[in-house]
């Protein structure tokens, strides 16, 4: 027991210390992750971990990060991605897979573990990448779906080649020593972990029956989800027992995993096709707030064991090699990826998006390259390696990431795909932005009279929004070009409506700046974005979820009983003066510095805040009790 203990410690140690480190410096959780478990590798192998063993344990991460996704997508949403889930995904799989395995023939590999690497490498990771994009907020960009679409694709396309693999099977591969692999494989002490051995209700079984197995195991996941979860949460509900809820989530995921499991189908894969049943129950929410603490643990443990898994001592002795392996296959699935976003008309920084996310190998590429070896498909040397170019690419993918957020997200490439539209009409009123808030906007002036011209970036957006008789013009509405085209110089308004924190800073900053006669309207992302918005000289500043919490607090307080008028005029009194507060901050102010860093202003903050809030207290008061 105390070893479980000690372990258990190591683990949860270096993920609480490295991975805030990490944050702070901007490399994100699962880069920190990673970094923890290259720094316990050496206390791992001293205390005999077997870091395979932990690491199938924790891919049970993965399957419930694709239960959660699965919760998001709404199955019309689902078919409507069938274009770019079999074109995306179909052509990074099919062309990368070839590609790689190509090379590796050229290098007189036979072809059959020639196309047995193409395979494997062609998978990228679903779990750093879902992890990544669900962090910084992307997976509803059009780079976000399209990388989604790939990552799913690849999760079904797991199970035929799992069936594949051994039809390669190479007869000299045996000689090679197969026996002995679980020593010297790149990812750790153990062999297959559990993946390939195991009960399973299709062995023995032909063909037919064992895809009518398969196919009753597919259908009992579609059919419980939507007939047999909803009396089950019903009966936990009335239990009144919130320990019990989540234990009954955790056995749906669990119960969905083992019955996939037991016919040879993804886990993954079951479990995201359950929470697209269930995305449209009642109980979605519940589920998700139950899961995701489960999830988010489980991954960062897996990342953890990618990290500890690497062998240093193969790479110190082929570090050219391997790196230049791992460089190779990450330029040549970029390059893939690159050209299938020109073909699908996925533009702007989306394309780029998508064409740096997805490059790397994945951790189903560590099942594989087991599974190859065990069926002597793949020679233990050559699996050696692989496993350490897919475990250096992997950990090489936050860094493409964040070369993303530091060049192409903002606007470090200044062609665009596709070319500007030409500006054919010049409003008084300038929309930046024509999403969720921006269309409300444009729709809410243009009904007053009042002339709009409005810029989008996103193409996707744009089409949609023509659909339905809304006129965008395509365009990078932080371009100086494009502003001018628009008529920036004799517009009297302009709404920055962007969803970008960091653009919507800069293009106020340039305007104030150059266009003095222009009242700028920009939408705040939180309150320290208020106050950077206040730092570049913009004085008329929304918050985007300001208004609606004011409008939710009063209904709130009609809800409890109070009239409807006064009910307003609490609500104004408290944002009177917590807008009295944001103005008196403001002096404290450093561009640069995140608010709870500057002392000044936190100290300011604490001596100003609670009289004013105080003085709201005595007036909300006498509001109350006047008859």
């Amino acid at each position: 027991m105390t070893d479980v203990f000690l372990i258990s410690f190591i683990f949860l140690a270096a993920g609480v210390i490295a991975v805030p480190i990490a944050a702070r410096l901007g490399l994100g959780s699962v880069l920190g992750y990673l970094i923890a478990g290259i720094a316990i590798s050496p206390i791992l192998t001293a205390l005999h971990v077997d870091v395979v063993a932990v690491q199938h344990f924790a891919e049970f991460g993965v399957v419930m990060m694709l239960f959660l996704v699965g919760l998001e997508l709404e199955p019309p949403v689902l078919w409507s991605m069938r274009g770019r889930l079999i074109g995306l995904g179909g052509g990074q799989v099919t062309l990368s897979a070839l590609g790689i395995a190509g090379v590796a023939y050229a290098f007189d590999l036979p072809w059959q573990t020639s196309l047995a690497i193409g395979l494997i490498l062609a998978l990228s990771s679903t779990a750093i990448v879902l992890q990544t994009l669900n962090e910084k907020g992307l997976m509803r960009s059009d780079g976000g779906q399209a990388s989604f679409s790939v990552l799913l694709f690849q999760d079904i396309a797991v199970i035929p080649i799992l069936a594949f693999l051994p039809l390669l099977a190479v007869p000299l591969v045996g000689a090679h020593g197969a026996e002995g692999h679980a020593a010297d494989i790149a990812h750790g002490h153990g062999s297959d972990g559990g993946h390939g051995a195991g009960i399973s209700l299709v062995d023995g079984l032909v063909g037919w029956q064992a895809g009518l197995v398969t196919l009753g195991a597919v259908f009992a996941v579609l059919i419980g989800g939507s007939v047999l979860t909803r009396p089950l949460f019903r009966l936990v509900a009335a239990a009144r027992l919130r320990e019990l809820f989540t234990a009954a989530a955790l056995l749906i995921v669990i119960s969905i995993a083992l019955l996939m499991s037991l016919v040879g189908l993804s886990p993954a894969l079951g479990t995201f096709l359950a929470g697209v049943v269930l995305a449209n129950s009642e109980y979605r929410h519940e589920l998700e707030a139950d899961i995701d603490p489960f999830r988010g643990l489980l991954l960062g443990l897996f990342f953890i064991t990618v990290g500890a898994g690497i062998n240093f001592a193969l790479l110190a002795d082929n570090v050219a090699m391997v790196v230049g392996l791992a460089i190779g296959v990450m330029a040549f699935k970029a390059l893939v990826l690159l050209m299938l976003a020109q073909l699908f008309r996925v533009e702007g920084t989306d394309k780029w998006l998508f064409s740096f996310g997805l490059p790397q190998a994945g951790e189903f590429g560590f099942v594989l390259v087991s599974f190859a070896l065990a069926n002597q498909v793949l020679p233990t040397e050559t699996a050696s390696v692989l496993q350490l170019v897919i475990a250096l690419s992997m950990l090489a993918t936050p860094g493409l990431f964040i070369l993303y957020d530091k060049v192409f997200a903002h606007r470090g490439v200044t062609e665009q795909e596709r070319e500007a539209d030409e500006i054919d009409k010049k409003g008084s009123v300038i929309v930046a932005g024509c999403g969720r808030m921006g269309v409300v906007i444009q729709n809410m002036v243009d009904t007053a009279g009042f002339s709009t011209t409005v810029i989008d970036y996103n193409s996707g957006q744009l089409e949609a929004m023509r659909k339905i008789g809304v006129r965008v013009f395509f365009g990078d509405a932080t371009r100086p070009d494009l502003l001018n085209a628009a008529g920036i110089a004799t517009a009297k308004v302009l709404i920055v409506a962007i969803d970008d924190k960091e653009q919507i800073t800069e293009l106020t900053r340039y305007i104030v700046r150059n266009y003095p006669h222009v009242h700028v309207i920009a939408r705040a992302v939180d309150r320290s974005h208020v106050y950077e918005l206040w730092g570049v000289g913009c004085r008329d500043i929304i918050r985007e979820t300001y208004d609606s919490s004011l409008r939710i607090s009063r209904s709130a307080y009609e809800a409890l009983g109070v009239p409807r008028d006064k009910a307003e005029r609490v609500v104004k009194e408290i944002e009177t003066v917590d807008r009295r507060v944001l103005r008196e901050m403001a002096e404290y102010v450093k561009p640069g510095v995140v608010w709870h860093q500057n002392e000044e202003l936190v100290k300011a903050i604490n001596e100003v805040r609670g009289p004013r809030m105080q003085e709201a207290r005595e007036r909300v008061q006498e509001i109350l009790n006047e008859r």
